[in-house]
Order: structure tokens, then C-alpha cells, then sequence
């Protein structure tokens, strides 16, 4: 036994290694790929909006995130790209265990990412004028169909990571598919795939309003930065209330298959008694060691009315499980809380938008528009801390209950991992400040009358374009 500590050690060291790289990984691209689904189909109403009014202010404000949107998917490819590389390098044995499952999954993302989203994305920029406004406007639909399909997809083999079904297994250890059908619709899947394209579509309103606020500081009547804050927050105020639906749902299901999971989130280390019901933790300090909270304020019974719908119920409490089997619990208690706590504050800001439109103030009270200025980005804090909740809850597996994180990363020293890592860090900084260099630069003005860009060629009495 001896013999195999330095071994261990190493693979320990190397496995947090390559652990970090795949945070850093994927915290930035995910931020990018949900922008894309928010920003391509508001680009679709917009051009909707555009060709059954003929108005030329959405027409404006169209051509205007088009080149955000161009900038998003640049940089979101060159991200996805590093993201790929860093699989390969560092997760090897997860490919051999459970390639025959997740490899078709992940290539049928590819070929919507591909043929769909690039395929139909030159005819988004360049057209306009060539191709006439409704086979464009085919063009902007399966651009925003691909975008979605790609998040099928992706979300289908992450969520069998936490729902396995549909396999078989080796003597050796490797998964092999036997129903398609229940490999792909796996029981986790509708709910994470509801609640993510919600977070992506909340998270591109956040960001709007936020950008249209800032240009309605300087120019407070300009109607197409109107446009743009009045459809991010009817997009906040009507998709939020539907986000804590489908949240809530979702928190159910995970307590059925992941308990561990939820009592991380709740920081339940000992369950209460009979009858006591299970309290709201507003804040704590969990510490692993000593298997319990600091500092905690909480509300009684409350935890019991949103986890199970009463006032005495409780759940399973961490020390009901294997200590081997229990999540990093400071990271996920911290990170849901987060996650709420933005959430309550976009449910607020839509109900205020409302007073503010019946008041007529939407446009100019100038409290409000710095509060959607620093709102901005609280839609894709929300969203990375919700996939943290997700993510790092699910350890210390990386298919659920069958195959642990260790058994998963491959036999590569931490110096080569944490090599690479900083080579990733330094380039995903170089392209991320360039890229945001360039989108404040464009942000800074609001779309303007005649926005540059390819002018439609519309039809004429013939019906020809």
C-alpha cells in the first residue's frame, strides 16, 4: 500500500488540475454559447417584427446586434475549440468508459453547430441584399434553430452524466448504448434542457436592457434604444416567473435522484426531528471537517415549504451518506444561494419595469436605468452559479453513481495540466478583452437610423426580388 501513495497523491494533485482547466473552460465558453441562443433569436423577432410591419426601426436595430452577435460566435468558436482540445488531453479515460454513449451525442452537436448555425450565418451577414428579406429570414430561423439543436444536444449528454439510462455495461467497466431513446430523452433532460434555454434567454434580456439603459442615459429619446429595453424587459418580465416554475420542478426531480445534491444545497448535515421541519438557511458557513454550519441564520420549517411542500417535511441530511460520496458542499450552498438571490432580483426588476410603463418613466427615470446598467450581467451570474450548483454537485462522479471523477481524468501529470491551463487562461484573456474591447466600442453608440449594414432588396410589383 505504501508503494501506491506517491501514485495517488499525484493523480489527486493532477485530477484538481485538470479539474480547474475544465472551470475555466467552460465558465467562459457556456456565458458565450447561451448569448448566442438569447441574441439569435432575438435577432429572429426582430426581423419577424421587421417583415410583417415594414418598419425600418426594427430593421435598425436588427442590423445592430447582428454584429454583436457575429462577434459572439467568433469568439464563442475559438472558445469551443480550446474546450474540445482540453477534453482529449485531459479526461481520456471518460472517453474510453462512456465514449460509445457520449461521442454520437456530442458529434450530432457538431453537425447542428456546423451546418445549421455556420452554414446559414454568412447568408445572416452578407444576404440581406442578395437573397431577398424572407429567404434571410430562413436564414436567421435556422441560425437560431441550430443554436438550440446544439443545446439539445449538449444538455442530453451532460444531463446522462446525472441520469444514466438506456446502457449496458462491460466486464471492464465501459458503457454501451442499448435505447437511444431513453439514452437521449434520460430523466433529467427535460428539466435541465427548459431551465438552461430559459437561463440563456434571461441571461441575453439582462444583458440588453443593461446595454439599452446605458444608451438611454446619454440619449434618452432615442426610440430605437428604447425598442431594445422594452423588449429585453418583457422578455424578463414574462420568462422569470416561468424560471422559478420550471426551477423549482427541477429541484424536486434532483432531490428524488441526487439527495446528496440538495442537501449540499441546503447545508442539511443532520436531518431535524420528527415533525421539526427542515429550515431555510439563509446564510451559514458549512465546513467539511467538523460536518457542520457557522455563523448560520435560518428560518424555520420554510425549507420544508419549498422542498416538500409542507411544513414538517425534511430530506435525507448529509451524514446519511458514505463521506466519499458527499459533494464539495461550500461551493454549491454558496453558488444556489447566488443563483436565487440574482433570480429574485430579475423578478423584481420586471415588476418594476411594469410600474414604470404604467407611469410612463421607463425611458427616463434615470435611478432605474443604472439599476439595469448594473443588472447587466446578473443573468449569466445566475446561470454559471446555477451550473456550478449542477456541476460540482454531482461529485465526486462524473457519471452519476457509476463512474467517479477520479476514475475519469487521464494518467497526465499536474504539470503538464497546469501548463496548459495557464496557456488556455492567457489565451482565452487575450481573445475575451479583445472581443469586449470590441463590443463596448460598438455599445457605446445606440443603433441609429439607417443602421450600416446590407440593405434588403423587397420585392417589386412582380413579386420578384
Amino acid at each position: 500500500m505504501t508503494g501506491l501513495e506517491p501514485l495517488l497523491e499525484t493523480l489527486d494533485s493532477a485530477l484538481m488540475a485538470a479539474r480547474a482547466q475544465f472551470a475555466i473552460s467552460i465558465s467562459f465558453h457556456i456565458v458565450l454559447a447561451a448569448f448566442t441562443i438569447g441574441l439569435a433569436n432575438f435577432l429572429l423577432v426582430l426581423e419577424a417584427l421587421w417583415l410583417n410591419s415594414g418598419r425600418e426601426i426594427y430593421l435598425d436595430v436588427y442590423r445592430y446586434w447582428l454584429k454583436i452577435f457575429a462577434l459572439n460566435v467568433a469568439v464563442g468558436t475559438a472558445s469551443g475549440l480550446i474546450l474540445e482540445y482540453q477534453f482529449g488531453l485531459n479526461w481520456s479515460r471518460l472517453a474510453v468508459q462512456a465514449g460509445d454513449i457520449l461521442g454520437p451525442l456530442m458529434f450530432y452537436e457538431v453537425l447542428a453547430a456546423f451546418f445549421l448555425e455556420a452554414g446559414f450565418l454568412g447568408i445572416m451577414l452578407f444576404g440581406l441584399k442578395k437573397v431577398g428579406p424572407c429567404l434571410h429570414f430562413f436564414a436567421t430561423g435556422a441560425v437560431a434553430t441550430g443554436s438550440l439543436i446544439s443545446a439539445f444536444w449538449i444538455l442530453s449528454a451532460s444531463s446522462w452524466m446525472h441520469t444514466p439510462a438506456g446502457y449496458s455495461m462491460t466486464a471492464d467497466g465501459r458503457f454501451l448504448a442499448e435505447d437511444w431513446w431513453a439514452i437521449i430523452f434520460n430523466p433529467s433532460f427535460p428539466y435541465r434542457l427548459t431551465h438552461m434555454t430559459l437561463a440563456a434567454l434571461l441571461g441575453s434580456a439582462t444583458l440588453v436592457a443593461g446595454a439599452s439603459a446605458w444608451q438611454l442615459l446619454k440619449t434618452s429619446h432615442n426610440p430605437r434604444a428604447r425598442l431594445q429595453l422594452s423588449m429585453a424587459l418583457w422578455t424578463v418580465v414574462v420568462l422569470t416567473p416561468v424560471q422559478v416554475v420550471v426551477g423549482d420542478l427541477h429541484g424536486e426531480h434532483t432531490l428524488k435522484v441526487q439527495p446528496q445534491k440538495v442537501a449540499a444545497i441546503e447545508g442539511s448535515w443532520t436531518r431535524p426531528p420528527t415533525g421539526a421541519g427542515e429550515p431555510l438557511r439563509l446564510f451559514g458557513w458549512p465546513d467539511m471537517s467538523e460536518r457542520r454550519n457557522h455563523w448560520e441564520v435560518a428560518i424555520p420549517r420554510m425549507g420544508s415549504l419549498y422542498l416538500r411542500h409542507d411544513l414538517s417535511g425534511t430530506i435525507a441530511a448529509l451524514d446519511e451518506f458514505a463521506p466519499e460520496d458527499i459533494p464539495p458542499v461550500p461551493p454549491v450552498f454558496f453558488a444556489f444561494r447566488l443563483m436565487v438571490g440574482l433570480g429574485l432580483m430579475m423578478l423584481a426588476q420586471g415588476s418594476a419595469s411594469l410600474v414604470l410603463r404604467w407611469r410612463k418613466r421607463l425611458y427616463i427615470a434615470r435611478g432605474w436605468l443604472w439599476s439595469c446598467v448594473l443588472m447587466a450581467p446578473a443573468g449569466f451570474v445566475a446561470m454559471l452559479s446555477g451550473w456550478t450548483v449542477t456541476e460540482v454537485g454531482r461529485q465526486p462522479f462524473t457519471v452519476y453513481g457509476l463512474l467517479r471523477t477520479a476514475d475519469s481524468v487521464s494518467w497526465v501529470s499536474r504539470e503538464k495540466v497546469m501548463a496548459s491551463t495557464w496557456g488556455i487562461l492567457l489565451f482565452y484573456l487575450l481573445v475575451f478583452g479583445i472581443g469586449f474591447g470590441v463590443l463596448m466600442r460598438v455599445l457605446r453608440e445606440p443603433p441609429r437610423r439607417g443602421e450600416p449594414g446590407p440593405q434588403p432588396t423587397l420585392p417589386d410589383e412582380t413579386g420578384r426580388s
